[in-house]
Formats: C-alpha cells, sequence, structure tokens
C-alpha cells in the first residue's frame, strides 16, 4: 500500500506543480503559494470536523520543537516547485526535485539526522542515487 500511496503522492505534486504555476502567471507566486495554503489548511480542517478529532492543544507538547516548521518548510516548497517548474518545465523541474529528495534523504537516513533511526552505508543505495543523477543527464540529452 505504502508504494501506492507513494506514486500518488509523486503525481499528485506534478499535477499540483503545473496549476500553482499557472495561477502565478496570471497572479504572483506569493498570492499562488499563500492560495495553495489556505486552501490546504481549508482541507486539514474539513478532513479533520470528519475523522478523528484529536485535540489541536497536542502541538503544544510536540517535542523537538523545530519538528513545527514543516508549514514553513511547505511554504518555501511550494514557492521552489513553482519557480522551478516556470523556468525548467513540468518534467526536467520534477526530475530534479526527485533526485534531490532522493539524496537529501538518504543523507536523513544515513547519518540519523532530525530523529530518524540511523541506517547503515549501502552501496546500492549509492548507486542507486548515481543512477538517477545519469538518469537527468540523459533526460537533458535532446
Amino acid at each position: 500500500m505504502g508504494i501506492v500511496v507513494a506514486l500518488i503522492s509523486g503525481a499528485l505534486m506534478s499535477i499540483q506543480g503545473v496549476f500553482n504555476t499557472e495561477v502565478t502567471k496570471q497572479t504572483s507566486v506569493w498570492v499562488a503559494a499563500g492560495w495553495v495554503q489556505v486552501t490546504a489548511f481549508i482541507t486539514c480542517v474539513l478532513i479533520w470536523l470528519f475523522t478523528g478529532r484529536e485535540p489541536i492543544g497536542g502541538l503544544m507538547e510536540v517535542t523537538p520543537r523545530y519538528v513545527l516548521a514543516g508549514g514553513i518548510i511547505g511554504a518555501l516548497i511550494t514557492y521552489t516547485v513553482i519557480r522551478s517548474m516556470g523556468s525548467l518545465g513540468p518534467a526536467q523541474a520534477s526530475l530534479l526535485i526527485v533526485v534531490a529528495q532522493i539524496i537529501v534523504a538518504y543523507g536523513i537516513e544515513l547519518w540519523g539526522l532530525f530523529g530518524v533511526e540511523k541506517a547503515p552505508f549501502a552501496w546500492h543505495k549509492l548507486i542507486g542515487a548515481a543512477i538517477a543523477i545519469a538518469g537527468i543527464v540523459v533526460f537533458e540529452r535532446t
């Protein structure tokens, strides 16, 4: 099930990037990014109302505190996706975004950053990242 959800996530991110880039062309990058964040908030509130309704006060108990910066990071992600898709196009931007995600995520696992369980170095993961980077080079050749 995790694979299906991850594939849906990737597809939705690509579609969202195209939509947000179009909204930016007709308004501005911060209007588009703000719209994304406001509508995401409304969606989260509506889903929360119809599901578990866990107490919001639990946010004050979250540790370490820096993990609460996810919304700020989300706004920056929206901005950078809009900018990259606007200048590179959806395919090239998505490819670079995914490769950056792979490399950073592996680094987080490798060094056990942000409370993630430290994973041992694995050559096959490094080779996989190198193949992904080679894929960018092949994709760029026109």
